[in-house]
């Protein structure tokens, strides 16, 4: 795994069920926590994953093709290797090498170590702490391929010369790879899902966390102009994502149907008495 320079930028996949979002042409994206895809919801024409509270958590993403691609990765609309708000095009971007998998940890910080990704609030976020929020709650990745440039040789034979204009960065090889394992869900009430969000509401952001090792190198190539695939997911805490009819309110909170299964009589013939 590798790091690139020129055209770069940063990519993010999310997967547990292939959906529209995390999965185009083979390219694949997943939001890991505790080593696990983070489980994605279909809404409105958008992916979610739940964020949890303090949680740290890493990017996957895949090359499905026999060339390299460039992924530019972008979390709450910053580029993960300088932290800029760019283009696309224009962002740095990770290198992957033919059908290869890579995990990003966090945001790179010098040549050689990262600082993990964790969920938290908007308040406490990188973005805050950077001073740009506009794009809070989103993780985004754009693929781009390699040029590849034909020329003619003597013969019937062609030679495939790769033209070094453009600069991607490529991660190291043995970089440790995410680790993580599932994590508790956080519960809300259904009182809490028939209220609107408001601006009091918790809304959950990226935070810049512990260093951890991650070795880099820049390498060069030139890329297509246009990306091959563009993957995004949104994240939010479940009481957000409650609110929206995401996910749906415990049925033990719900006061509704508790009320629904009230009885007036049981089987039982005495009072009880404590003991």
């Amino acid at each position: 795994m590798k790091l690139g320079f020129s055209l770069f930028a940063l990519i993010l996949l999310v997967s547990v069920t292939p959906l529209l979002g995390t999965n185009q042409d083979g390219f694949h994206m997943d939001i890991l926590v505790n080593s696990n895809p983070a489980p994605e919801y279909f809404h409105n024409g958008k992916i979610y994953i739940e964020a949890m509270k303090g949680k740290e958590y890493s990017v996957r993403i895949r090359n499905p093709f026999n060339l390299r691609v460039a992924v530019a990765l972008a979390v709450d609309g910053l580029n993960t290797i300088d932290a800029r708000h760019t283009t696309a095009l224009e962002a740095k971007k990770w290198v992957l090498e033919p059908y290869e998998t890579i995990i990003i940890q966090g945001w790179q910080v010098n040549q050689k170590e990262a600082r993990r990704f964790f969920f938290t609030t908007e308040e406490k976020s990188y973005g805050k702490w950077i001073g740009n929020m506009q794009n809070l709650g989103v993780i985004s990745a754009v693929f781009y391929k390699e040029r590849i440039r034909l020329e003619p040789c003597p013969g019937l034979s062609q030679n495939i010369r790769k033209s070094p204009s453009k600069i991607e960065a490529k991660e190291t090889e043995g970089l440790p790879s995410g680790t993580n394992h599932s994590a508790d869900r956080s519960s809300t009430t259904s009182d809490e899902a028939a209220a609107p969000i408001q601006q009091k509401d918790e809304f959950a952001a990226t935070g810049i966390g512990k260093r951890s090792e991650h070795p880099i190198q820049w390498v060069s190539m030139e890329l297509e102009p246009a990306p091959a695939a563009t993957l995004s997911v949104r994240y939010e805490f479940r009481p957000v994502l409650v609110k929206m009819g995401i996910l749906p309110a415990p049925i033990s909170q719900d006061p509704f149907n508790r009320r629904e299964q009230a009885r007036g009589f049981n089987q039982q013939y005495f009072c009880p008495e404590p003991r």
